[in-house]
């Protein structure tokens, strides 16, 4: 159980309090409870009290629209939806269950736009963050972003895991990220938006006590890379590839690339990543009741492996541009893209061209020059996977978790 890193304080008493309230309206081993709130720190509560209890817990996203709210509860069926907080007790609650007791239930979207309900057990997480491991300095952990948001979920939990405190805010601000935190989870756009920060202010250089950053979501490019090495001299980046399904699939430190982590099994098929893993999810909940996970699952993620053996993530098979009879994989000029000064995202897609069928197209948020990003794109991409069109916008739409919503 998560709750048995906590040695003790608020975090702890808070989640023997919710088990208390949780077990007072009748949850029990195998359960599941709805957490409707917007509050992070209730989320946690809640899902470490009913972690507790053996339950497993589904974390209502705020932005869901009526129609997507009901088809989730309609699968989820959960037996209790709680709101709000709840009261702190230092009465201890015997644990619940085991590594293969179903605790999160978090959404995926799927094709049709009906967001898809996962169980997941509590040894496929556990299993994620020993492979993550601890971090190397006691402090605090910053996590920027709502905890309906798998992703940041999986950050605050990593931290509890690792005996820290979560430092837990519903957005990111790159001061809040320097500001007496040792270690922080955040997505390519955020290492972005710290590292502009910390260019522009020596004095946050200087004060900056982050020795671990831990990215996920998106790849991160070389030259973001390079920058975060020349500002945070000190700090390591931890890239992780995975997914709602699987997990954490493969981890990059330092310069060796995507490593695939130990006990995870991996197979190209006509280009096309499928995963068979411990950390991967236990089913879909469809009409309350799980259908069990297949031995082998994909995302349909385009990979390749180089011939040092990293792993090498081309993006969905769905975001490919075809332009001239080239397929030019998205993800990979953005990849790019993102590390030019000035950038805080990028989304690459095609846009129709009379003779070509569609033309690589970059829309850029931020506020970079025209002539760095095609430096970039020349030195770092091919000739037919350079945009030929640029569109700059103030912001892009994004999901919970901070990533593009491409749709």
């Amino acid at each position: 159980m998560i709750v048995e890193r906590v040695q003790a304080g608020s975090v702890l008493q808070q989640a023997y309090g919710a088990a208390r309230e949780l077990a007072r309206r009748g949850v029990t081993e195998g359960a599941r409870v709805a957490v409707d709130t917007a509050d992070s720190a209730a989320v946690l509560t809640w899902l470490l009290g009913a972690d507790l209890l053996g339950a497993a817990t589904l974390v209502v996203e705020p932005s869901w629209a009526p129609r997507e709210r009901e088809a989730v509860f309609e699968d989820a069926r959960p037996d209790v939806v709680v709101t709000g907080g709840a009261e702190p007790t230092g009465e201890r609650i015997a644990p619940a269950g085991d590594e293969d007791t179903l605790f999160y239930l978090p959404t995926t979207s799927g094709s049709s736009g009906r967001p898809k309900v996962l169980a997941r057990t509590r040894g496929s997480w556990s299993r994620s963050f020993a492979a993550l491991g601890r971090f190397p300095e006691p402090g605090p952990v910053f996590i920027p972003g709502p905890l309906s948001s798998s992703l940041f979920l999986f950050g605050a939990l990593h931290a509890v895991w690792g005996g820290q405190e979560p430092r837990l805010s519903s957005r990111f601000t790159p001061e809040e990220a320097c500001d007496g935190v040792t270690a922080v989870h955040l997505v390519p756009a955020m290492l972005a938006k710290l590292l502009a920060v910390l260019e522009r202010r020596p004095d946050l250089r200087e004060s900056c006590a982050l020795r671990t950053v831990v990215c996920g979501g998106a790849h991160v490019g070389e030259e973001l890379r390079a920058r975060f090495s020349l500002l945070l001299p000190h700090a390591e980046l931890v890239e992780y590839y995975g997914s709602a399904e699987h997990s954490l699939i493969a981890i990059r430190r330092g310069e060796d690339g995507l490593r695939v982590v130990p006990g995870v099994e991996t197979d190209i098929r006509d280009g096309v990543l499928w995963v068979r893993s411990p950390l991967s999810f236990s089913g879909y909940l469809r009409g309350g009741v799980r259908d069990p996970a297949p031995e082998w699952s994909t995302v349909d993620d385009l990979a390749r492996f180089t011939g040092a053996g990293a792993l090498e993530v081309l993006g969905r098979a769905g975001t490919m541009v075809s332009s001239g009879g080239k397929l030019v994989p998205a993800e990979e000029v953005e990849a790019v893209l993102r590390g030019v000064p000035g950038v805080v995202d990028v989304l690459v897609t095609g846009t129709p061209h009379a003779t070509l069928g569609a033309v690589v197209t970059a829309v850029v948020e931020g506020t970079p020059l025209l002539r760095e990003l095609r430096a970039a794109a020349r030195a770092g991409l091919e000739p037919g996977k350079r945009p030929r069109r640029w569109v700059i916008t103030d912001a892009l739409p994004r999901t919970a978790s901070g990533k593009v919503r491409r749709s």
